[in-house]
């Protein structure tokens, strides 16, 4: 019997952004306004690479997967208050991740696989989206 193996390449993009945040619910000191030195990965995932022009052997350029983050970056989160720019009461790190991947996905970005966030060196969360199966 012969394995069927197909090509699969993920990419990402880093990222990172100053930003304030209180969770009002929380019964420790993140209750409080607080700030972060957050730093974000978009994975994107393809199975093709680009056969020839510019781009040639890419997935993807970086610079297409900065140009989706770019303005969700310059007008909700670098240097904002995210319980009040990202619309969300409780901006825990998981909400920050799972408003980003559905921006992103909204605006279109091909490939979209998965958003990390650290909002401390030592925490942080991958949000990505799965198919559940029907009928199982």
């Amino acid at each position: 019997m012969t394995a069927n193996f197909h090509d699969n390449w993920l990419i990402f993009k880093e990222f990172r952004f100053e930003a304030a945040h209180r969770l009002p619910h929380y019964d420790g000191k993140c209750h409080r306004l607080h700030g972060h030195s957050w730093v974000g990965r978009i994975y994107v995932q393809g199975d093709r690479l680009v056969k020839d022009g510019p781009k040639q052997g890419m997935i993807m350029d970086f610079s297409d997967i900065q140009r989706y983050l770019e303005p969700l970056l310059e007008n909700f989160l670098d240097h904002y208050y995210l319980n009040e720019t990202m619309g969300l009461e409780n901006p825990t790190c998981e909400a920050v991740a799972q408003w980003i991947f559905e921006k992103l996905e909204k605006a279109g970005l091909q490939g979209l696989q998965a958003v990390e966030i650290q909002e401390t060196c030592t925490s942080g969360v991958r949000y990505s989206r799965s198919q559940k199966s029907v009928g199982a």
